[in-house]
């Protein structure tokens, strides 16, 4: 059974104040890192329709291609993820895009952000807090934790909503739109 991603995603993200309560709260930092993410689209089938993503991704110098099963019903951002790492660099990159082409998936927007992740354990649990700063699109946070199947589903969404919570993060900040939805929305790519 693959895991699942279990996250919230908050637009307009005071990033200062956060820094000072992820730092109350213990939290690691991670090196910042610039992030590329080409979204491929399906010979077969429409993402879209499905609730579907793949991905490639540029995290600093190393490379992974992600997809990301169709969202399950919740107070969270819940879907199953396949991960992937392969050769570092930006050669690597390319000739993994050129691959994919080759098999008919298409490339349909690419999503750019800076990224400082923080790790922490909280109820007991790894938690991961992303600030983003995202081209064309501006400041948001991301609240992640990883269920290990689907008994630990409801678990896991409670632990990353009482994290938000306490990080001062509110619902009326929620944004349910994944950043690829939100750059075609705009009319990038």
């Amino acid at each position: 059974m693959s895991p699942f991603e279990v996250e919230m995603k908050f637009r307009d993200a005071n990033h200062d104040d956060l820094l000072q309560r992820l730092g109350d709260l213990g939290a690691v930092p991670r090196e910042e890192v610039e992030q590329e993410d080409i979204y491929m689209s399906h010979p077969a089938r429409d993402f879209r329709e499905t609730d579907e993503a793949m991905r490639l991704r540029r995290d600093g110098g190393e490379n992974r291609v992600t997809y990301k099963g169709p969202k399950l019903a919740g107070p969270t951002k819940t879907r199953e993820e396949v991960e992937l790492t392969f050769e570092p660099g930006p050669d690597a990159l390319l000739k993994m895009e050129r691959l994919f082409v080759n098999l008919g998936f298409r490339p349909v927007a690419t999503v750019r952000k800076r990224r400082l992740a923080y790790d922490l354990q909280f109820e007991g649990r790894w938690v991961q807090v992303g600030i983003d700063s995202v081209e064309g699109l501006g400041a948001y946070a991301e609240v992640e934790a990883i269920a290990n199947g689907p008994a630990d589903l409801a678990e896991a969404q409670r632990v990353v909503l009482e994290l938000a919570r306490q990080l001062g993060l509110g619902s009326d900040q929620v944004e349910t739109r994944s950043y690829l939805r939100m750059v075609l929305e705009r009319g990038g790519a």
